[in-house]
C-alpha cells in the first residue's frame, strides 16, 4: 500500500487514537478533534479547514456518545430532554455531512469511512442497562449513518468512495459485571479490542477497495447474528 495523507476526525477518542497512532506509521495523519481546539459543528470552521487541507481519505471517528460520568446514573427514555434528543442528531449526523461535503468538494478523489454502531442496525438492549435505557438519539444517529453512507456513496460515485464500519462494543473501562453480561450475548464471547478496526480502515482507505463504495461492514464479534 501506497503511503496516503489520511484525516481522522476524532483523532483524540477511544478509537481515533488508536488509530492515528497505527495509520503513522506508513502514512501522514491529520488530525481533528475537538480536544485539538478543532469545532467540527462550526461549518465557517469546516468549509476553511478542509479548502486548505487536501487528502487522500477521510476517517469519521468523531461522535457524541452517552457516556455516564463517574457519579451519574443512567436515565430511561422518559428522562431524555428532546435538546438532548437534537443534540445528537446535530453532531453525529448534520456536523457529518458537512464534514464529508466539504471533504468531496476540496478533493478530486479519495475514500471517506464514515463509523457507525452495531445500535444503527438493531435496538440497544435494556437488559445490558440494569433496566435503564442508552440514549435512543445515539442509536437514531448511528442508523442515520448508513443511509447517509449510502446516499454519499451514491451521489459521490465514481470518484470518492464512501464506506461505513459498524463495530461492537470496545472495551475501555466498563465495570466487570458489564463486560461479562456483553460477552454472555456475543458469539465472539467478548468485547472488541480497540486495536481490531486498524488494519480494515487501513484496508478502505486503500487501493485495495477500489470497488467498494456505500457498502457497511459490520464488526461486532457476532452480536447483530442472534
Amino acid at each position: 500500500m501506497k503511503k496516503q495523507k489520511i484525516i481522522i476526525t476524532g483523532s483524540e477518542g477511544l478509537l481515533g487514537k488508536e488509530l492515528s497512532k497505527y495509520l503513522t506509521t506508513n502514512n501522514e495523519v491529520l488530525k481533528l478533534d475537538l480536544l485539538l481546539g478543532h469545532d467540527l459543528t462550526d461549518e465557517k470552521f469546516v468549509r476553511a479547514w478542509f479548502k486548505k487541507n487536501k487528502a487522500d481519505a477521510l476517517v469519521n471517528c468523531f461522535a457524541m456518545n452517552d457516556h455516564v460520568a463517574p457519579g451519574e446514573k443512567r436515565g430511561t427514555l422518559f428522562d431524555i430532554t428532546l435538546e438532548s434528543f437534537s443534540k445528537y442528531l446535530d453532531v453525529n449526523l448534520t456536523t457529518l455531512f458537512s464534514v464529508c461535503r466539504e471533504y468531496a468538494r476540496n478533493n478530486k478523489s479519495g475514500s471517506i469511512v464514515n463509523f457507525s454502531a452495531t445500535t444503527g442496525i438493531v435496538s440497544a438492549r435494556p437488559d445490558i442497562y440494569g433496566g435503564k435505557h442508552k440514549h435512543i438519539a445515539y442509536s437514531v444517529s448511528k442508523s442515520g449513518v448508513i443511509n447517509m453512507t449510502k446516499f454519499l456513496a451514491t451521489h459521490f460515485a465514481p470518484n470518492i468512495r464512501v464506506n461505513c464500519v459498524s463495530p461492537g462494543g470496545v472495551e475501555f473501562d466498563q465495570d466487570k459485571k458489564f463486560k461479562k453480561v456483553y460477552a454472555n450475548l456475543t458469539p465472539m464471547k467478548r468485547m472488541m479490542k480497540k486495536n481490531e478496526l486498524n488494519e480494515l480502515v487501513e484496508f478502505l482507505c486503500s487501493s485495495g477497495s477500489s470497488y467498494m463504495t456505500g457498502t457497511t461492514i459490520v464488526v461486532d464479534g457476532g452480536w447483530t447474528t442472534w
